[in-house]
């Protein structure tokens, strides 16, 4: 006997495997080839997409931990082929201060006791490390990936391929396709690694650096950089996701490195 709730209005996909002791509560949506591990809890207003594991104990749907919240109807979307590992939580969006829709995308990994709050938006093939903590209506873009224990600032940004070390606390914007560590949370250079392995070219790896060495090198504040590689640099797609990253910061960006760590 599996001993599962799985309320009748669920709506369940072909080739699903619920094992036992899970609640699976009425308005959710489960794709087809998932797998929910024991003592999962899926409860209202959540969507799974295809071919999605959910390990023991992760709870997605949770209310908003967000005073501001009044009982509306809000939402968890998960993509494809996205794991979720032991004790994560995923809580639901909000209206009254938020977009009402917390996201995850496809091939996302969020490891063991990582939470995701309200509002959040968790694009593709991002990577959370366990015990990660991504505060309310932040943003973290695709293929960037988080280091154990890190915590993010509520409206915070991650940008696409970025990487940030362990122990992180993420109180201002970290743009794309960089690495990130210290404490303060610094600029460390370019993820050479990281865009290797997305297939980004040599040349275009020398781009990217030569555009950091102007935010972060020549004694500039952001608007006058960004003026200096508007006028200096050919267009590209990266040069415009630098810049327009930059330009809609809420926060300001991470500072450039610093010699050592403050205690």
């Amino acid at each position: 006997m599996n001993q599962s709730y799985i309320h009748p209005d669920a709506k369940i996909g072909n080739n699903v495997v619920i094992e036992p002791f899970s609640y699976i509560a009425a308005n959710v949506e489960i794709g087809d080839g998932c797998q929910i591990g024991p003592h999962t809890t899926i409860l209202d207003n959540v969507k799974i997409g295809k071919n999605c594991r959910i390990y023991p104990g992760a709870i997605i749907g949770g209310e908003p931990q967000d005073y501001k919240f009044g009982g509306e109807v809000t939402y968890v979307e998960i993509g494809d082929n996205t794991i979720i590992r032991e004790y994560v939580t995923i809580n639901r969006g909000t209206l009254k201060s938020g977009r009402g829709t917390t996201r995850v995308g496809n091939g996302c990994m969020i490891m063991s006791y990582a939470h995701i709050a309200h509002d959040c938006n968790i694009a593709d093939n991002v990577v959370l490390v366990s015990y990660v903590g991504i505060a309310g209506v932040s943003d973290v873009d695709e293929y960037a990936i988080i280091g154990g224990h890190s915590a993010a600032h509520q409206f915070t940004r991650i940008g696409a391929h970025s990487m940030l070390s362990g122990g992180s606390m993420i109180g201002k914007d970290v743009p794309p396709y960089v690495v990130a560590g210290r404490r303060p949370l610094s600029f460390g250079g370019v993820n050479v690694i990281g865009l290797r392995r997305r297939g980004f070219s040599n040349e275009k790896i020398d781009e990217i650096r030569d555009i950091y060495k102007v935010i972060y090198n020549n004694g500039l504040n952001t608007s006058d950089a960004c003026e200096k590689l508007e006028s200096s640099f050919a267009d590209s797609p990266e040069k415009r996701a630098i810049i327009e990253f930059i330009k809609t910061s809420r926060r300001g960006i991470i500072r450039g490195s610093v010699d050592s760590l403050d205690e």
